[in-house]
């Protein structure tokens, strides 16, 4: 059946939640926020016992979509899944941008494909669905604008109320989709992280549920599911390098602890891809932390960039992206905005790909990273486009046509 995975009664191994800085073991089923020293919660789980029921055989026989890795997700009760169509999102190849690098192979996870148009689907359905499971009833987060019209969807779909905060220039079409998916929605004049402490004043002044990036346990845990799905995807075997657009850096992350996750179940072997994050020029602190050889990454003032997503001058889990990035002896790399500009036109123009400005910022990353010689052309590159390119505005090239007059067709 298409709804197995929403239906069928599947064990759960969740254990217990960790603090991601210190280790400190927190108790499962409660509703948690940050750990006790102000740092990102980890959900861990009995992997013995989820290797003997999340099998290659197993997953072959189950629906293509989020759910079917319910053993390795937090939800206990499937009464309280909250479900979109979260459907597995293809793989497409760029062969020509490829061949006219030289290089062997390049592929775009489209992660488009998803409710709401955006891979934040995948952590605001895991984040809200557990939400329900633990009884909040109003949450409240900042935006820069595809998260909050996934978190409207979910929130609504389960009951919740959402109040929502996001920059004033975040882009029309975000602000009006939350709205129009049942979410209050507030512009602010400040960047994301201002819209952040207007979250945190409002939950303490309200008793709302602060359902900040990585200030709640699950969102991770829905983004976990990139790393799954790409492994299966590829026949257990992960690409060389992942360009991966880096904002608050969830999804990064995220991957990073599916992999390890699969190898401790026996799926995948030793082998890890080289995490590559990508940031734009105007806005880059996981970028200066890493040529720094810093842990943590401080503010970036005075942040600008035409990819709003990743428009996060200080994300709660820098220490996390930076510690994968290392251990995957990847590194971070930073875009100018034109660049970002021309590889949304070329991917267009030429591989038929409508990219979201953050997937081009993968695009010119990748360009860039192989002109210097950081990745090589026979690599197995993956990019992440993390939105459908349909939601940003893109330049009119069309002509006109005066259907009354005379038509000089050779010049059409």
């Amino acid at each position: 059946m298409h709804n197995d995975n929403l239906t069928a009664d599947r064990a759960t191994f969740v254990t217990h939640l960790e603090c991601s800085m210190t280790g400190e073991r927190y108790e499962a089923d409660r509703l948690h926020g940050l750990s006790r020293v102000g740092r990102p919660l980890l959900v861990r789980y009995d992997l013995p016992a989820a290797a003997k029921a999340m099998t290659r055989e197993t997953l072959e026989s189950r629906p293509a979509d989020l759910w079917r890795y319910r053993e390795l997700l937090p939800v206990r009760d499937k009464a309280n899944i909250v479900s979109l169509g979260e459907n597995a999102t293809p793989l497409i190849s760029l062969d020509r941008i490829a061949r006219e690098a030289g290089a062997t192979s390049l592929l775009v996870k489209d992660e488009g494909r998803l409710p709401t148009g955006s891979f934040k689907a995948r952590g605001l359905v895991m984040a809200i669905s557990m939400a329900k499971e633990l009884g909040v009833t109003t949450l409240a987060m900042p935006t820069n604008g595809n998260a909050g019209a996934a978190a409207a969807a979910y929130a609504t779909r389960a009951g919740i109320e959402a109040v929502i905060f996001c920059p004033d220039d975040t882009p029309e079409i975000n602000v009006r989709e939350i709205a129009a998916q049942g979410a209050r929605v507030y512009r602010v004049n400040g960047l994301i992280d201002d819209c952040g402490k207007l979250v945190a004043a409002g939950a303490k002044a309200r008793d709302w549920f602060d359902f900040s990036t990585l200030k709640e346990p699950y969102r991770i845990e829905g983004k976990k599911t990139m790393g799954l799905e790409l492994a299966e995807q590829l026949g257990w075997q992960l690409p060389d390098v992942i360009f991966y657009p880096t904002g608050g850096g969830t999804g990064l992350i995220g991957m990073w602890k599916a992999f390890d996750e699969l190898e401790a179940i026996g799926l995948i072997g030793s082998e890890r891809p080289r995490m590559i994050a990508v940031q734009a020029e105007g806005c880059a602190p996981i970028v200066r932390a890493f040529d720094a050889g810093e842990r943590h990454a401080t503010r970036w003032e005075d942040a600008h960039t035409v990819a709003a997503g990743i428009r996060v001058p200080q994300a709660v889990g820098d220490f996390l992206i930076l510690d994968a990035v290392r251990a995957s002896g990847g590194f971070a790399i930073a875009v100018p905005d034109a660049a970002i500009v021309q590889a949304v036109e070329d991917a267009g123009r030429k591989d038929g790909m409508l990219l979201c400005p953050e997937g081009g910022a993968t695009l010119a990353a990748w360009r860039i990273a192989l002109a210097d010689g950081r990745v090589s052309p026979d690599d197995r590159v993956l990019l992440f486009n993390c939105a459908t390119g349909l939601k940003y505005p893109m330049a009119d090239h069309s002509g006109t046509i005066n259907r009354h007059g005379e038509i000089d067709w050779a010049a059409l």
